[in-house]
């Protein structure tokens, strides 16, 4: 039994809520294959360009094109080879993700990045676990992701991490005793976190109040009230960002004053402007913020104001996301599985991740028994609601802040 499926039955004890893990496609492909065709090398972008999470998916493959258009090639075997993005749309829905996931299959890509969003993730693994086609999780936080799934890897921290950031957060910002949790019925992300920050925030004490609203709910009065009228002292809402959107411009019209927690779903620019003008308090757990390297800063942003199509992916703004960084991260990531494997091959490709070792704009990348990276720190930024931009809060472990 491999780390990865004890890993699995871990889990599924701890998770309460009923979440599912990805489960094991028993006598996943081995064989050689895909990728080197010609001169060029296919890696497969499996991202939200429609749905809910449409925004935060254009964001984070944005990052893999700048990144490919900063280099184009990749050096095997001394020969170079060039580097094609072959990119598969899986709807922001776990429905539409197994077909999205068999397109890149058939594509007969080398190995894949993706997905922003945990549910997509789990839908789509079993069909790069079947294929034997390593997939690297680019901003996907739920630890289901790659518990049970030998061929998913992934760079970003873990939601049981990021909730026990914001939960401590939260405890030491703000003294808080009361929590009110509110996340969408039966999404994975939403109710794993939701899970994680009940179990940290009640072990040191605290009370948690915890909804659900129904899918494509658009009215969230009831709840903001609900939040006011139990005396909560902070709204934690690890929710998509059209909900997110929604929640604050709703919040704001309520004049609701409780600090609101957001989890990586909450950094980007629609919410972000969703808050200007407002006296909203926001603050979001996050892998990137702007200063985190001139260079990339410089570039991507260039990149964005000279390319129409960047800039419409990027929401009409220069504003970097964290995971167009993370994407970025995740290509070059990628680059080193693929020369360390010496071939486009998938099956050496696979087998060379766990090896890989990369100093990214986010910090740096390695690979744990799981798959999972090693990360220890999420940074915590706040919206200001002044100008319109995110500022800069704090780095912050789970247990402790620096």
């Amino acid at each position: 039994m491999t780390m990865k499926k004890l890993f699995a039955i871990a889990m599924a004890g701890m998770l309460t809520l009923g979440l599912t893990a990805c489960g094991s496609a028993g006598g996943a492909a081995q064989s050689a294959g895909g990728s080197a065709s010609g001169d060029t090398i296919r890696i497969g972008i499996f991202e939200p360009s429609t749905g809910d999470s449409a925004s935060g998916g254009k964001k984070e493959i944005l990052g893999m094109q700048y990144a490919n258009a900063e280099t184009p090639t990749v050096e095997v075997g001394g020969k170079t080879y060039n580097v094609e993005l072959v990119i598969a749309d899986n709807g922001s829905s776990a429905d539409k993700a197994p077909s999205a996931a068999s397109e890149l299959v058939g594509k007969d890509v080398s190995l894949v990045l993706g997905s922003y969003g945990s549910g997509v993730s789990m839908a789509g693994g079993p069909k790069f676990e079947e294929a034997g086609l390593a997939a690297i999780g680019v901003t996907c936080t739920n630890p289901n992701v790659t518990a049970g799934n030998d061929y998913y890897f992934r760079i970003c921290f873990l939601d049981n991490f990021q909730a026990d950031v914001l939960a401590n957060f939260a405890k030491e910002k703000f003294s808080a005793k009361k929590a009110y949790c509110l996340g969408e019925n039966g999404n994975e992300y939403d109710q794993g976190l939701i899970a994680f920050f009940k179990q940290v925030f009640e072990g040191a004490g605290g009370e948690v109040i915890a909804d659900s609203f129904p899918t494509n709910n658009s009215d969230f009065t009831s709840y903001l009230n609900k939040a006011k009228s139990e005396g909560a002292d902070v709204i934690f809402t690890p929710v998509s960002i059209a909900y997110a959107k929604q929640i604050m411009e709703q919040a704001a019209s309520l004049d609701i004053a409780i600090p609101f927690l957001g989890s990586d779903t909450l950094d980007d620019n629609m919410v972000l402007e969703a808050t200007k003008g407002t006296k909203l308090q926001l603050f979001v757990s996050t892998f990137y913020q702007e200063g985190g390297s001139e260079k990339f800063d410089k570039g991507i942003k260039d990149y964005i104001k000279n390319n129409a199509d960047a800039m419409t992916a990027n929401g009409g703004n220069d504003t970097i996301s964290a995971v167009t960084a993370m994407g970025y991260d995740a290509y070059y990531v990628a680059l080193e599985a693929i020369k360390a494997a010496g071939s486009g091959d998938k099956g050496a490709i696979k087998a060379a991740i766990p090896g890989v070792k990369y100093d990214g704009v986010s910090g740096s990348i390695a690979f744990d028994e799981i798959g999972d990276a090693v990360r220890d720190t999420a940074y915590i930024k706040t919206a200001d609601t002044a100008t319109g931009e995110w500022a800069f809060e704090k780095v912050q472990t789970g247990s402790s802040a620096k």
